[in-house]
């Protein structure tokens, strides 16, 4: 079965940025799957989760999938710095922050004077993308009929923000960091160490436990997996566009702004989009109690934990078919409801 696909580059000019600071000739990556309906209202935008560019996205839509482009318009946006959309490493004087907020505003744009659409049938996103879907729903709340937050939070707790601390500094020790996550040339010692930092986050230790990184995903050692998954991987990202997204994760929070002046639960309570939060059971840094700790203030909120030893990837399950099915289930029932 065939559905239409386009891909393309929306120009923001000069950007302004919340906390200080203009993005120059600002754009996003987009690619859209199927077709917007004549009342333009079955629109689903998908925004990007750190470091993933837009080809890391398209897994998940296909009629069998996930997000179904037969019934839905999709609409995937690159986060800033995720290599394709304008970002730290490509753009000079690049501000010191790029928040989760100014990505959702940029998207704004995107949606309504490129695509004309002023209601979402839903925004869906994992990890930071789920981010972005909270934000969204919080900034725009005429605008959003559904969020679903796949493995993300409203505000990074505290101990999500030491993982990042971690991983912020490790690039801030390499020899060619000059300052304000700027770089003289790729830190590529500090990348790999990188890697490995995240190898022990991004997978609960049940994963390992199991040994699955050996019977799933066919490494013949937990050396050479850390390596060619996570250490290569991140070693092929631009260090700038890594610290930008961190740091951007690192001030995550919806009520950060003038609408609710840092008060969560108001922010929460200004939600009228149908919210689906589902965390992973094992999840290392957005957490099953985190998401918990949001539902009594939501007016119509729901939350399914995935019952995974994927840790964080059982958002992102393109390894396991089971949190695949999950998720699929879980999304089908409220966007058919």
């Amino acid at each position: 079965m065939n559905w239409e696909t386009e891909s393309g580059s929306f120009a923001l000019g000069d950007f302004a940025v919340e906390r200080g600071g203009v993005i120059r000739d600002a754009h996003l990556a987009w690619q859209r799957f199927g077709t917007l309906n004549a009342k333009r209202d079955n629109l689903i935008l998908y925004p990007s989760s750190y470091s993933a560019r837009l080809a890391d996205l398209s897994w998940q839509v296909s009629p069998e999938g996930i997000l179904d482009p037969t019934r839905w318009c999709i609409v995937a946006v690159g986060m800033f710095s995720n290599g394709e959309s304008s970002g730290a490493a490509e753009t000079p004087d690049y501000p010191a922050l790029v928040t989760v907020a100014d990505n959702v505003r940029a998207q704004h744009r995107l949606v309504t004077e490129m695509l004309g659409v002023d209601r979402l049938a839903a925004v869906y996103g994992f990890s930071m993308g789920g981010m972005q879907a909270y934000h969204w729903a919080a900034l725009y709340p005429d605008m959003v009929a559904r969020a679903f937050v796949v493995c993300g939070s409203a505000r990074t707790a505290d101990h999500n923000k030491v993982f990042l601390s971690g991983l912020l500094r490790t690039l801030e020790a390499a020899p060619e960091h000059i300052g304000n996550g700027r770089f003289s040339s790729e830190p590529l010692l500090a990348l790999k160490a990188f890697g490995h930092i995240y190898a022990g986050w991004g997978l609960s230790q049940d994963f390992y436990r199991a040994g699955l990184y050996k019977s799933v995903l066919g490494a013949p050692d937990l050396e050479t997996f850390v390596r060619v998954n996570w250490a290569e991987r991140f070693s092929q990202c631009r260090a700038a566009n890594l610290y930008a997204q961190a740091h951007a994760w690192f001030h995550g929070d919806i009520s950060a702004n003038a609408l609710y002046d840092g008060d969560l639960a108001r922010a929460l309570r200004a939600i009228k989009a149908q919210v689906l939060l589902m965390p992973s059971e094992t999840d290392l840094y957005f957490r099953v109690a985190d998401n918990a700790a949001d539902i009594a203030q939501l007016t119509s909120g729901s939350l399914r934990p995935i019952p995974s030893v994927w840790g964080h990837r059982a958002g992102n399950p393109s390894a396991s078919p089971a949190d695949a099915a999950f998720l699929k289930m879980a999304v089908g029932s409220l966007l058919a409801g």
